[in-house]
């Protein structure tokens, strides 16, 4: 069993998708130089100077969708509505097409406009973000072995949201500064199989559910990270109601905000502690015969501040079987804490701005993962935003069906890049 299950790609898409690049944006292909890296992308823009260089970037790689309960096929593409309405529904409309294509259109714009970045710009777009994330890796590696560090980079991650926070009521632009570790823990429980109607007392199946109820029953605790802190400060000062004397208290009432943040939504319980979700299970291959082997894999989002280690001690103590195997797979610590302050923070600061006067802009720690933790060796400044304005339904649509964006929302974010690329 393995998350990373990459056998059943269609890769005649993918090379259709790179073939096709060069002839959608004719202005960009005549200017900057590409490079392929697998099925991953590499482009320089070169700048006016010598300088450290911007790296922007996505993946186009998709998660699996059937058009079972989609309201639009998943990949056909279909626009609805007009103005503010106009809506594009299609899997990796949000995650993360969007997102590059968004790049990709100010790009052109710029080039066909004349202008040139004062320092080099490189688009690093990934093609299994999704599942091994190799390709960022490697592209990384690339510019590390050429002696190149970025002063800025910028993937996916945040975006312009509102009424996340109870009593704000202006819109939030949230900026990640570090990411969640993300670890895959495999349980496993070997014993020897038989025929089904001579069940022993205790299968393998019912040892492994008995783990994962353990472990469902007993929960990472809660810790309020800097940057959660910062974050919940910068808030209050925009917040209404009894809740603003709480936020701008934070470090003060952390007991307090920890009881509060861990009730109020799934994504802010996800903000104050490591989290555990069973993902995928296996037991015996016949429906009459018991499971020689039974097995989970239990997706963890490890907090700034925590470790693979700490993380697989407490799964162990919470299980309390020996009997139960706890092995970590495709193991990623969380990522360095990038500053939320200086040149660089101001530089993305301006641009979300210029396109998004009334926001408040602050870091977060982003809860997914995302392929610039393995930029964070060749850059101090890496933060994760897609400069989308997404609603809860919209939000709740990543990796689910129905994944769409506004037209609207979408010219917006080419003009947060556009705005970001002007200062580059």
């Amino acid at each position: 069993m393995s998350r990373n299950v990459v056998e059943d790609t269609d890769w005649a898409a993918f090379d259709h998708f790179i073939e096709s690049l060069p002839q959608l944006y004719p202005a960009l292909h005549s200017t900057l130089e590409r490079e392929r890296h697998g099925h991953s992308l590499l482009y320089r823009w070169p700048g006016r100077e010598s300088g450290t260089p911007t790296v922007l970037m996505a993946h186009y790689d998709v998660v699996p969708a059937t058009a079972e309960g989609w309201t639009h096929p998943p990949f056909a593409a279909e626009l609805t509505g007009a103005g503010e309405d106009q809506t594009l529904w299609a899997r990796g409309a949000i995650d993360d097409k969007g997102a590059l294509v968004a790049i990709l259109e100010a790009v052109e714009e710029l080039v066909r406009t004349g202008f040139q970045p004062a320092h080099d710009v490189y688009l690093s777009f990934g093609h299994d973000e999704e599942t091994v994330g190799s390709g960022g890796r490697t592209i990384a590696a690339a510019l590390d072995e050429r002696g190149i560090r970025a002063a800025l980079v910028l993937d996916e991650g945040g975006a312009v949201v509102e009424r996340i926070f109870p009593g704000v009521h202006v819109p939030i632009a949230v900026v990640g500064v570090s990411e969640k570790g993300i670890t895959s823990v495999r349980l496993t429980v070997e014993q020897h199989g038989g025929h089904a109607s001579t069940p022993p007392r205790m299968t393998a199946t019912v040892r492994l559910a008995r783990a994962i109820t353990r472990l469902n029953a007993r929960p990472f605790p809660a810790r309020l990270s800097e940057t959660t802190l910062q974050m919940v400060e910068m808030l209050g000062a925009h917040a209404t109601g009894p809740l603003r004397a709480v936020f701008t208290r934070a470090r003060r009432l952390q007991p307090l905000l920890r009881t509060v943040l861990g009730r109020l939504s799934d994504e802010t319980r996800a903000m104050v502690r490591t989290t555990t979700a069973v993902t995928q299970l296996s037991g015996s291959l016949a429906a009459n015969a018991l499971p020689e082997t039974a097995e989970a894999v239990v997706n963890t989002r490890i907090a700034v501040g925590s470790s693979v280690a700490e993380t697989l001690t407490h799964l162990r103590r919470a299980i309390r079987d020996d009997a139960v195997r706890v092995e970590a797979v495709d193991a990623s610590e969380p990522s360095p804490v990038s500053p939320a302050d200086g040149p660089h923070w101001d530089r993305l600061a301006s641009a979300i701005g210029a396109v998004h006067p009334r926001a408040v802009v602050t870091p977060y720690v982003m809860l997914g993962a995302s392929d610039s933790r393995h930029f964070t060796g060749i850059c101090d400044a890496v933060y994760r935003f897609t400069p989308f304005e997404l609603s809860a339904d919209e939000r709740a649509a990543l990796h689910a069906r129905d994944e769409r964006i506004r037209t609207a929302t979408w010219f917006r974010g080419i003009a947060v890049y556009a705005a970001l690329l002007r200062a580059s």
